[in-house]
């Protein structure tokens, strides 16, 4: 599910071609009819390509609820959030608990929301990073499955720490979901547990 450009869709698709990443992309699915994932989505031939638009629904809960079905439909296991940028519902949340993972940049629990790089540099921090988490009902707040760290610079400014932030997804993402197919993990209270294997 994604909302605009798409990059970490981008680089989940091409990792898979290449061997690296063992997943099977079945569905894209975008809020924004003019989001570019959707184009790459179709470029990179993903079987099945939506703009479900939410205008089109009532209220927040109907809207995932028509998303979730396509989910379903199109037999997925994961739900993978790639610059999604609606809150999902509970309902959405608990009907696929523990099956949808989303990338937030910053280190959780430290700076959640939507500018994560803004927050951690008008903050003050001298590291950030991203963070692969699963989702629940608390924005940004599930299990952490991954983090990846990167300096913050004196001379930064948002977007180049969020450039930064965003190179650092581009590998961490494709292989957290890797790790997720070959290994699996287990939870214990609130820490993810890999599986050895």
């Amino acid at each position: 599910m994604a909302s605009g450009r798409g990059s970490n869709l981008k680089v989940i698709l091409a990792a898979a071609k290449a061997g690296n990443c063992p997943v099977d992309t079945r569905l894209v699915i975008s809020d924004k009819a003019t989001a570019p994932a959707l184009q790459t989505a179709r470029d990179e031939g993903v079987a099945q390509v939506l703009h479900i638009n939410p205008k089109d629904y009532a209220d927040r809960a109907s809207f995932d609820a028509a998303c979730g079905d396509a989910i379903e439909q199109a037999g997925c296991h994961w739900i993978v959030l790639a610059g999604y940028m609606r809150i999902l519902s509970a309902e959405f949340v608990q009907r696929f608990a523990g099956r949808i993972i989303n990338i937030h940049p910053a280190l959780l629990p430290a700076f959640p929301g939507a500018d994560g790089a803004g927050d951690a540099l008008n903050y003050g921090v001298k590291v950030s990073g991203c963070t692969v988490h699963l989702v629940d009902e608390v924005l940004d707040g599930g299990p952490i499955l991954a983090q990846a760290v990167v300096p913050v610079l004196d001379d930064d400014t948002r977007d180049s720490l969020h450039a930064r932030i965003q190179s650092a997804e581009h590998t961490l993402y494709p292989e957290t979901l890797r790790r997720m197919v070959e290994d699996g993990f287990h939870i214990e209270g609130r820490r993810v547990i890999w599986n050895q294997v």
